[in-house]
């Protein structure tokens, strides 16, 4: 699986952006699609993942109630809304998914995860 993530830039405070994930190649419905962040000299985190067939989704407590994961299946992408901005979201953004399926407390482990497109730059500043 190949993994495309686009859409970081510069936003100020309170903004929006829309990232976006195509995936290639072998998908299957019970893979977990998820978006984790990094912060330089910080571990990479999940910010929110959900399968491809939908159904529960995984928010990290810090971005519940402003971001919104999404999918549209018959173009293989996901997406992460994020609202309300602020500087503490300033990171590198990644997409991941899993080779199997994995069980929702897996979700947030980044072991989990099998595939990796690569970083795009988020940078919330006025």
């Amino acid at each position: 699986v190949q993994l495309q993530a686009s859409g970081g830039g510069l936003v100020q405070p309170g903004g929006s952006l829309r990232l976006s994930c195509v995936a290639s190649g072998r998908t299957h419905s019970g893979q977990v699609m998820g978006w984790f962040r990094q912060v330089p000299g910080k571990e990479r985190e999940v910010v929110a993942a959900q399968r491809w067939s939908g159904g529960s989704t995984y928010y990290a407590g810090s971005v519940k109630g402003r971001f919104t994961f999404s999918r549209d299946t018959s173009k293989s992408t996901v997406y992460l809304q994020m609202n309300s901005l602020n500087a503490e979201d300033t990171a590198d953004y990644y997409c991941a998914a899993t080779s199997n399926s994995p069980v929702f407390s897996e979700w947030t482990r980044r072991r989990a995860y099998d595939y990796w497109g690569q970083g795009t730059q988020v940078t919330v500043s006025s």
